[in-house]
């Protein structure tokens, strides 16, 4: 989506003529490729916006809006462009930073959120389309002192080991576990289908599912009824 092809690149750049008449490209018609590389893309950061003509710089400014964001029952105001995505108006302005930005093409699943409650990726949101619905992140389902049983599973099976996809992860299988309690081992590796990890930690990842999809244990002291203890004695 934001990727520029080598192939446009290649019509843009400035070709000259060697002596043996082949076409080659000259340092400045590369740089001046990857310039309009750049702007095809839509990175257009304060300090490029200052170099456009000021004709330019005004167009840019008055796409400039506000809306507010719905994060984890907390309304945020914000300012981006048109062309922001969700996942870079969550960490780059607001410091959400649960999703992780990986791919940033809709493809490993580490910037998972939930949307009105559905599992997206938020790189493939644009912010001002996210305006006015609920937007859930991996910040709302427990903290380092108090985890989900989910979470807990994720550690208790060594389920992680970079961490960049965990947040996708953990989002993507709870809503599996909300929307499925007891799911199959089939739908567990369906719903994750979506998100990848480059550290191949798959089997604990299922794991780590399954066993926090299944009843928690008693501990052993609510396990044994009082007529048990009566007759150890």
């Amino acid at each position: 989506m934001r990727a520029y092809g080598s192939g446009q690149l290649l019509k843009d750049v400035h070709m000259k003529k060697n002596k043996s008449g082949h076409g080659t490209i000259s340092r400045r018609g590369f740089l001046q490729g990857l310039g309009a590389g750049a702007g095809a893309a839509g990175v257009l950061t304060p300090g490029t916006l200052a170099k456009l003509p000021p004709a330019t710089q005004g167009a840019a400014s008055a796409a400039v809006r506000e809306i507010e964001l719905r994060i984890n029952g907390r309304r945020r105001r914000v300012r981006v462009e048109p062309r922001v995505t969700l996942l870079d108006a969550m960490r780059e302005r607001l410091r959400v930073t649960g999703p992780k930005r990986v791919c940033d093409r809709g493809e490993c699943g580490a910037c998972t959120v939930f949307l009105d409650g559905r599992p997206v990726y938020a790189c493939m949101v644009l912010a001002v389309d996210a305006a006015g619905h609920a937007i859930e992140t991996v910040e709302n389902f427990g903290t380092p002192k108090r985890l989900t049983r989910l979470q807990r599973e994720f550690v208790e099976h060594d389920a992680q080991q970079c961490g960049f996809c965990t947040p996708g992860f953990v989002t993507a299988a709870t809503a599996l576990l909300r929307r499925r309690p007891r799911p199959s081992d089939a739908e567990i590796q369906s719903a994750l289908s979506g998100n990848l990890c480059r550290c191949g930690t798959y089997p604990k990842l299922l794991a780590a599912v399954r066993v926090a999809s299944r009843p928690a244990r008693r501990s052993q002291s609510a396990a044994s009824s009082p007529g048990k203890q009566h007759k150890q004695r």
